[in-house]
């Protein structure tokens, strides 16, 4: 093979970085010279990196500033408002310069933001975020490597794919594989395409007949982005069937082994059985070995959705919840809720690396097949993910197990399941409140209901306190539905939240009850239309009424 690099005069060989590259035509740059005439740079380059520095430093001390001024996880949302504030900029007008710009945002959207860092932010998946990635967000994002292809990422490559090993050793697999994507819902959808082009090459029958018999099952409670994925694959309408659950709100195996077993019948293909560790609404593990006995007897592809249980894959007290996830075929991992990263930062690993070539498309300007199959074939990533541009993600996960390491990291999260023990505790000794079951992972269910209240004013309650507070910015709390009745929810993620903590939000909740039974209107024009707090509401919790959006 002839050597290409021989010719090549050493001068081009190896750039050394230290020389200045001469501009075209042995002069300076007309169009620069133009672009820096108009204002400052716009570009983050080498003449512009002194500028960079400066307006990072101003960013990060006006970010730091309202960390230390935060007292509430919002300042009380007024829709109405919001809207305006952002209508009211003129995206067309001459520009304002980096700082005025910048202070501009910390104002509209700094000012606004919902913070979830604060003990009294408990309403959903949203954690806050380890400072390690923080500042590896601030790298990645400066480089702005895309790790579609290794010419573009060069190292990234690498260290994103150390961390989709060391993330299947985690589980157990021996010689797995993966690629981060941007969340749970991508992960789960390519996990399932990949599960039904799986079935479609065992099946003796064309394409399309194939697809056409294929179904899905799941749990009535997995995540919406399960059966959506069905509906984007182009599965029948019948594709997706729901498996119950047994009392305590896990998949059934019986109803399982049932529901396979009737799908044959039908001479339908189970292409997948998706379980889930750890349920968005009650924290709940899917039986994982009994599941993955079936599927082993009967050729299914087993889809773990944990998105939200990851985190126990480094527990040091509750790793063995996930015991048997080994022997699935194909894991969701979301590193943005129990690794305390940043958004985005999620990963699909699978057990046999073979099955990721069903997601390879190439093409002659990006990853020409002719070199994919060459002895020295680079490494690109885009032959197994759905994204082309990539962000670097991997990077902030990196720089948080060299940080921190993985025990820190999972005692984090044995400390939020704790918490969410403690408060079940507290809330079950309470006369006002009702709980509903226990959990796996770190929600609890709950809602006002002290004696005497009929269940249907508790359920008319539950929405009623949960907007009260939204709109007072001093707590937020989550709602749901299950099995028709409607609960409140906690969803703890801080690890430096306390029990005490917890039990502010919930006199908050407590308040708010009893302002709602001493006489609030519980039309459906209140619960739908009401644009402030009720002043009975504000009474009860000993503060003047606050305005939704209003500072206080």
């Amino acid at each position: 093979m002839t050597d290409l690099t021989q010719d090549v005069p050493p001068s081009l060989a190896r750039p050394r970085s230290t020389d200045p590259l001469p501009a075209p035509g042995g002069g300076s740059d007309p169009a620069t010279e133009s672009a820096r005439a108009d204002g400052p740079p716009a570009l983050l380059t080498t003449a512009s990196a002194e500028t960079y520095a400066e307006l990072l430093h101003e960013v990060v001390d006006t970010v730091a500033e309202r960390f230390r001024s935060v007292s509430s996880p919002s300042v009380g949302p007024d829709r109405r408002a919001l809207e305006a504030m952002v209508a009211d900029v003129d995206l067309d007008t001459a520009g304002i310069g980096d700082s005025a710009a910048l202070r501009e945002a910390d104002e509209l959207y700094a000012r606004h933001a919902v913070w979830f860092h604060h003990p009294s932010y408990t309403a959903h998946l949203n954690c806050p975020v380890v400072l390690p990635a923080v500042a590896a967000e601030a790298m990645l994002a400066a480089i702005n490597t895309s790790v579609d292809t290794y010419d573009q990422s060069l190292v990234a490559t690498f260290i994103e794919q150390r961390l989709i090993t060391w993330t299947a050793e985690r589980i157990g697999f021996a010689a797995g594989d993966g690629v981060f994507t941007s969340g749970g819902t991508q992960s789960n959808l390519q996990a399932l395409f990949l599960a039904r082009e799986h079935a479609i090459r065992k099946s003796p029958a064309p394409r399309h007949e194939t697809i056409g018999r294929l179904r899905l099952l799941t749990s009535p409670v997995g995540h919406f982005s399960v059966a959506r994925s069905a509906m984007l694959l182009g599965l029948p309408e019948d594709a997706v069937v729901t498996v119950d659950c047994a009392e305590d709100g896990r998949m059934d195996p019986d109803a399982l082994r049932v529901a396979i077993e009737e799908s044959q019948a039908e001479d339908r293909t189970v292409m997948a059985v998706s379980l889930t560790a750890g349920t968005t609404d009650r924290g709940l593990i899917d039986p994982i070995h009994p599941a993955a006995d079936l599927c082993a007897e009967h050729g299914i592809w087993l889809h773990v959705d944990a998105a939200y249980g990851g985190g126990l894959l480094i527990s040091p007290a509750r790793r063995h919840l996930l015991d048997g996830i080994e022997r699935a075929d194909s894991i969701t991992v979301d590193f943005h809720k129990t690794f305390f990263q940043p958004v985005s930062s999620s990963a699909l690993i699978v057990r046999d690396p073979a099955e990721l070539a069903a997601s390879t498309w190439h093409a002659d300007y990006l990853n020409p097949a002719a070199e994919a199959v060459g002895k020295d074939a680079e490494p690109n990533q885009v032959d197994k993910s759905l994204q082309t541009t990539r962000r670097f993600d991997a990077l902030k996960l990196w720089t948080t197990l060299r940080s921190l390491g993985p025990d820190r990291l999972g005692t984090m999260v044995d400390q939020v399941c704790d918490l969410a023990t403690d408060v079940r505790g507290l809330l079950e000794t309470d006369p006002d409140f009702e709980v509903l079951g226990s959990t796996d992972l770190s929600t609890v269910l709950f809602r006002f209901r002290p004696a005497g209240t009929d269940p249907a004013t508790a359920d008319r309650f539950v929405p009623l306190i949960r907007r009260v507070l939204f709109e007072s910015g001093r707590a937020m709390v989550a709602r749901t539905t299950i099995d028709g009745t409607p609960w409140l929810k906690l969803t703890l993620l801080n690890p430096e939240a306390t029990v005490l903590d917890i039990a502010a939000v919930l006199d908050l909740v407590r308040a708010t009850g009893r302002g709602l039974l001493a006489g609030i209107d519980l039309s459906d024009h209140e619960i739908c239309g009401a644009e402030s707090v009720p002043a009975t509401s504000a009474r009860a919790t000993g503060s003047a009424p606050v305005a939704a959006g209003g500072a206080r």
